[in-house]
This record gives C-alpha cells, structure tokens and sequence, in this order.
C-alpha cells in the first residue's frame, strides 16, 4: 500500500505486460497510475494525485478527499431496531456501537 496526503494506492504486477498498475482506493472517483520499476511507483503514485487536484481545480471543482468517515447504511427495519437495542443495553450511541462492532470485525480478520 502506498499513502499520500491520506490517498491510499493499492498495486498489483500485471505479469503479462511486465508492468506495476496502482489505483487510489479510498475514494469514488478513479486515479489510477502505473510504473515500469517499483523504483519509479511512489513517483507515479503522487503524480496522478497531484494530477487530479489540479484537473478539479482548473474545473473549479473540489476535489474529492479520501473517504469523511460518514456513510449511509441501507438494513432492514429489524436489523436497525435490533442494532439500536443492543447499542442502548450496552450504554452506547448507535453510531459508537456499530463503529466498535466493525474495529473488531476487522480485528478478527487480521
């Protein structure tokens, strides 16, 4: 993984063309980048960002900042009732509760 300015590349070797192609994932839009040398990865990797901000600018646009830690969860009316539930018997609000709940999912993954 390669970081930037909070923009996280992930990279992969596209054996067949002999090349290192990345792609910034923590985002909606798409910035994507690619190097002959792993030497020259991190170069390409900054670049394309930079590239991006300064295209949303001279578009007068803001570019978009890796992900705001706020998203919208669609669930059954059940799961949400039984999700606040538990948030409440554990003395929590819904959004710390869920926020602890996935930390330790991704805990038990690693």
């Amino acid at each position: 993984m390669l970081n930037y300015n909070g923009y996280i590349g992930h990279v992969e070797f596209d054996d067949e063309n002999e090349i290192f192609v990345g792609e910034v994932i923590n985002m909606k839009d798409v910035i994507t980048f690619q190097s002959k040398t792993a030497h020259g990865l991190k170069r390409a990797f900054i670049d394309s960002i930079e590239d991006y901000i300064e295209f949303c600018h001279k578009r007068n646009e803001d570019p978009e900042r890796p992900f705001s830690g706020k998203f919208n969860l669609r669930i059954s009316p059940e799961l949400h009732r039984e999700a606040y539930i538990a948030a409440k018997i554990s003395g929590l609000s819904l959004n710390t509760w869920v926020s602890n709940v996935m930390q330790h999912a991704i805990q038990d993954r690693v």
